[in-house]
């Protein structure tokens, strides 16, 4: 079997992942920061650990900034209703993942107004297509860091400058980036960074987060719940310092645990080697799919301008079909579809059958790379 499904989740996991989540459950088990016996201050301590290693990897000077989600589809949704109310105009890209378009539209709804900067063809934005749409009642830029269809990097610097320039905030979508592509929030002019840990961090479903720059007033942010939190415990009210109001209820402890052994095992290969290999494998799976009769690529052609991840059609058959075959007849996975990204599919001129996506992590192979060219070869070659 070949996995290239890593863009929906990562798999395999790395071995101390599993290790800690078994730890957890064996010998902490306890809710963190609700009790003051041991078990309860190990799991306290875990969360705490998780969010220290995860202000590492991205630059934050606070870790009490990073609040914990379930995935990035709740940080967003956190971020935007948040923030956003009826009167304010917000800025997003024409390749943006359902995660941030559907609570987008439905703010849209409840008298936000929003403008859509279009990529050209392969996924690419100019960052001046984001400014010259920038009015006087605009708050905030949104953009996914790269596409969960075709890897297209979206110009984050280039933008971030921009935000801060007309003192707009600008949220980030890293489902993709987090663990996988180098990021620094404050070079990036980033305010808000929404991550996922099943991706590219390595850890379990059922864990992310919001990491929330100095510049947001989270006072002035309103929760998505509110409810218990271990602390304050004396008032009816919603704490109103960070990571507590945004955390109500009992955390993921175990999922925490196991987004910890992820984040270490990131922080142990590095981000920058964890890219060079990747992009060593999706460069020559681009070169050896180039060719093939029958067979479209989408995204850029230049490695700087992606991650890796690579979307492809058959001229013959239906992403569904190809899916199928790939699977059935030499054991590989991945997705065919919408990938969650209409828009995105609009902007390459794949809507509605979409592509077939291949997507690679840290553990595949330049072997499977190999069968999956030959596969693909193959496959153009058969009657639809």
């Amino acid at each position: 079997m070949i996995y290239f499904d890593n863009p929906a989740t990562t798999w395999p996991k790395p071995s101390q992942v599993k290790e800690a989540m078994n730890r957890f459950m064996e010998e902490v088990g306890a809710n963190p920061g609700r009790s003051g016996h041991f078990r309860s201050i190990d799991a306290a301590r875990i969360v705490f650990e998780t969010r220290e290693a995860l202000s590492v990897l991205f630059r934050v000077k606070d870790s009490s900034r990073i609040v914990f989600t379930l995935n990035a589809t709740e940080s967003i949704n956190l971020a935007l209703k948040g923030l956003l109310k009826p009167g304010d105009h917000v800025i997003t890209s024409s390749m943006e993942h359902n995660s941030v378009m559907r609570p987008l539209r439905y703010l849209e709804k409840k008298g936000v107004e929003l403008t859509v900067a279009p990529c050209l063809d392969d996924g690419t934005l100019h960052a001046e297509e984001v400014e010259r749409r920038i009015q006087s009642h605009t708050k905030m830029v949104v953009l996914n860091h790269a596409s969960n269809v075709t890897g297209t990097l979206l110009p984050i610097e280039e933008v971030g400058l921009i935000a801060r320039k007309y003192n707009l905030l600008f949220l980030v979508d890293a489902a993709q980036t987090a663990g996988a592509y180098p990021i620094d929030i404050e070079k990036g002019g980033i305010d808000l960074l929404a991550f996922t840990g099943h991706k590219s961090l390595y850890g379990p479903q059922g864990t992310g987060g919001l990491v929330i720059g100095e510049r947001i007033k989270e006072k002035e942010m309103v929760p998505l719940k509110q409810g218990g939190t271990g602390s304050r415990s004396e008032f009816e009210e919603q704490p109103d310092f960070l990571p507590d109001c945004f955390e109500s209820g009992t955390p993921n402890g175990v999922g925490l645990a196991g987004l910890l052994a992820g984040v270490q095992f990131v922080l142990g290969r590095g981000v920058e080697k964890i890219r060079r290999s990747e992009m060593a494998l999706v460069n020559k799976l681009i070169r050896g799919l180039g060719n093939i009769p029958r067979v479209k690529l989408y995204g850029p052609e230049l490695q700087e301008h992606r991650i890796a991840t690579v979307s492809l059609t058959f001229s013959h058959l239906t992403p569904s079909d190809g899916t199928s075959r790939l699977e059935k007849e030499f054991g590989i996975l991945c997705r065919p579809g919408l990938h969650c990204a209409p828009a995105a599919h609009h902007t390459l001129g794949t809507f509605p059958e979409g592509t077939i996506r291949f997507g690679l992590s840290a553990f595949n192979t330049e072997a499977e790379i190999e069968t999956a060219i030959q596969a693909v070869s193959l496959i153009s070659k058969q009657k639809g």
